[in-house]
C-alpha cells in the first residue's frame, strides 16, 4: 500500500508544478488582464488536461527507468528544452508590435488551455525535478502507485488553480499586467531559457551516460 507521505509528497509537486512561472502561467496573465477571471478559469480547466499527462510522464519515468531505462525519457528532455529555449529567447527580444494596443482575446480560452497544456514545453522536465524531488525519499514505488499518486498530483493541480484565478483575475494584478506586459514577458523569457538550460543538461547528460 502507498504511504500517505508519498501522496502528500505527489500533491505537493502538483501545486509547485502549476504555480512555477511558464508559458502558461504568462498566457493566464494575458487571458486574465484582457478577459477577466471567468476566461482565465476556462483556460486553466483545459490546460488540467495537459497537467495530467505530463504529470503521468514524469511519474513514469521516476517509476519505470529502472524497467524500459532511461533513452526515451531522455530524448523528451532535450526535445522539451530546445523548444523551451526557443520560445524562451523569442520572448526575452520581444518588442513591441507597431500599431498594438490592448491585448488579444482568445475566442475559446478552454481549447485554447487544452492545447496549450498539451504543448507547454516548460511541462515535462519541471514536472519531472518537482516530482523527483518531493519523492525522493520513497522507496519501492511501482506501477501500481502511478494512478494514486497521480490522483494526488491533480488534486494538487486543482488547488494552485484556484489560486491562480484569483490572483491573475485581481483588480490590482491585471492592471499591473496591462502596464508591463512587455517587460513581464521579456522577464518570462529569461526564466524559460533557464528551464531550457536545465532540461537540456539533464537529458544529455543522460544520453551520454547510456551511449558511454
Amino acid at each position: 500500500m502507498i504511504a500517505g507521505s508519498a501522496l502528500v509528497g505527489a500533491a505537493m509537486a502538483g501545486m509547485a508544478y502549476t504555480l512555477t512561472p511558464g508559458p502558461g502561467f504568462l498566457a493566464l496573465l494575458g487571458i486574465g488582464a484582457a478577459q477577466g477571471r471567468g476566461a482565465g478559469a476556462k483556460f486553466l480547466a483545459g490546460h488540467f488536461a495537459g497537467d495530467l499527462v505530463w504529470a503521468a510522464l514524469a511519474l513514469a519515468a521516476i517509476v519505470g527507468v529502472r524497467q524500459i531505462g532511461s533513452l526515451v525519457f531522455d530524448l523528451l528532455g532535450v526535445f522539451c528544452g530546445l523548444y523551451l529555449g526557443r520560445l524562451g529567447l523569442r520572448a526575452a527580444l520581444a518588442k513591441r508590435r507597431d500599431g498594438a494596443s490592448g491585448l488579444p482575446v482568445v475566442e475559446k480560452p478552454l481549447l485554447r488551455g487544452v492545447a496549450f497544456g498539451l504543448t507547454n514545453p516548460k511541462a515535462y522536465p519541471v514536472a519531472l525535478a518537482t516530482f523527483t524531488a518531493l519523492l525522493a525519499g520513497q522507496k519501492g514505488l511501482d506501477w501500481l502507485a502511478v494512478p494514486p499518486l497521480l490522483a494526488a498530483a491533480a488534486g494538487g493541480f486543482i488547488l494552485a488553480d484556484v489560486i491562480l484565478v484569483s490572483f491573475g483575475g485581481a483588480g490590482a494584478v491585471r492592471r499591473f499586467y496591462l502596464r508591463h506586459d512587455l517587460a513581464i514577458t521579456r522577464a518570462s523569457g529569461v526564466l524559460f531559457l533557464g528551464f531550457a538550460a536545465i532540461a537540456l543538461r539533464a537529458g544529455l547528460s543522460g544520453l551520454l551516460a547510456t551511449s558511454g
